[in-house]
């Protein structure tokens, strides 16, 4: 396990945009020498650490493109030890200590430093899935470069997919201490059940991170679940999938939204675990070879030595530096934390280094996405097999819309 660590990204030899930390009502700009330092706080050890190893490659690829735009961004990493606790000690260290100019984050408890950086009037640049304060406006310091997701909503998409691939029953499963585990377990259900799909299980308060999944296989396989979806850290995932496999129960769909990529790759016991697994994105799988993805990968080999397949908590580093440096690059020269924030909302057609290709987001809409998909209502799904993820037809993406007035019901 990595431990919270400091360390620098590349860095371009041109003039860059800067600004100097600071905290309160923003900071004074000064010469376009100076580096922007900005936190990481990532879940680098405890409960949830299995999903978010591959989180400081993703932000030394993300360095190296902006570095390639003008731009020079110095980093610290701060570890969350997967506990909101945590979480607001890391953001303490980051501020008080660190004096950074704004946080990227990716972590599954950030929720626990939420109102304390919206105190300290610090932006906050991240995937949003930790809990509902990214969606709702009213931390106006908070950029979701997921799009802003509103889990307590509910799209078409996953029930869409569900469908597609045959799936008549579904079950779920949530993390109890989650918000957004839960709201994006039950908004996959009621997405499948507009699709036609019977609700046949949902477990909304299981134990973060456990694998103790035995029981949920057995309820599964007794009330006939053909589609899965789980909205959990790869470890709780993976067991029950194996816990299906043993029964005799294999689903035609088991949809994880976390587990894509080298990570998995790298452990041999983990890609057999895996097989038959569809891998759920919200930017574009990289066997596409889109422009995007091409440049994705260049700069992890580049800047992060990583040649594998990039993994969840690389992408989510990767999209939260393309975030910030979309508001560096439209305020201009020499930024306070206010101007920053100011003109990192009037950002309308973010494209995430261009992952998300045409399926843009904009920054000025808050809860714009529902669910737990991406921007447009979208996402990627991969099947692995053997040791190769391939996007399944249809699903690269596949979209939705947002079913007005309806709520994930936990």
């Amino acid at each position: 396990m990595a431990t919270a660590a400091c360390g620098s990204g590349k860095s371009a030899s041109t003039s860059a945009t800067t600004a100097t930390p600071g905290s309160g009502g923003g900071s004074t700009g000064t010469s376009a020498t100076t580096t922007v330092k900005v936190g990481v706080m990532t879940d680098s050890t405890g409960a949830a650490a299995s999903g978010f190893q591959g989180t400081e490659s993703g932000i030394k690829a993300g360095i190296g493109v902006a570095a390639t735009k003008g731009l020079k961004i110095q980093y610290v990493m701060a570890d969350t030890q997967s506990t909101p606790a945590g979480a607001l000690a890391a953001a303490q260290k980051l501020v008080e200590q660190d004096h950074v100019f704004a946080i990227l984050e990716v972590s599954s408890d950030f929720y626990g430093a939420a109102q304390y950086l919206f105190q300290q009037h610090i932006p906050v640049i991240g995937g949003g899935f930790d809990g509902p304060e990214w969606s709702t406006g009213a931390l106006s310091n908070l950029f979701d470069v997921a799009g802003s997701v509103d889990y307590s909503g509910v799209s078409t998409t996953i029930g869409a997919f569900m469908k597609s691939q045959g799936v008549t029953k579904i079950g779920v499963v949530g993390y109890g201490v989650s918000a957004t585990a839960r709201e994006a377990a039950a908004g996959a259900a009621q997405s499948a059940s507009t699709a036609g799909i019977s609700i046949a299980y949902q477990n909304l308060n299981f134990p973060f991170g456990s694998t103790d999944v035995q029981p949920l296989a057995i309820a599964m396989k007794a009330a006939g679940v053909d589609g899965v979806y789980v909205p959990v850290v790869p470890s709780t995932s993976f067991a029950l999938y194996a816990a299906l496999l043993a029964l005799g129960a294999k689903p035609k769909v088991f949809l994880s939204p976390t587990g894509y990529g080298g990570d998995l790759l790298q452990s041999p016991a983990g890609v057999q675990a895996a097989q038959g697994i569809d891998f759920e994105t919200t930017a574009a799988t990289v066997d596409l070879n889109t422009p995007g993805t091409k440049q994705f990968q260049a700069a992890l080999k580049s800047y992060a030595n990583v040649t594998t397949i990039p993994t969840f908590s690389e992408y989510e580093a990767y999209l939260a530096v393309a975030g910030l440096t979309s508001g560096l690059l439209k305020g201009g020269a020499s930024p306070t934390t206010s101007s920053f924030m100011t003109a990192l909302r009037e950002v309308t057609d973010f494209d995430g280094f261009g992952l998300y290709g045409t399926h843009t987001l904009d920054f000025s809409q808050f809860g714009n996405v529902a669910g737990s998909v991406g921007p447009g209502d979208c996402m990627y799904v991969a099947k692995l097999s053997g040791s190769t993820f391939t996007t399944i037809s249809g699903a690269g993406p596949i979209c939705g819309t947002r079913i007005p007035g309806l709520k994930a019901s936990t």
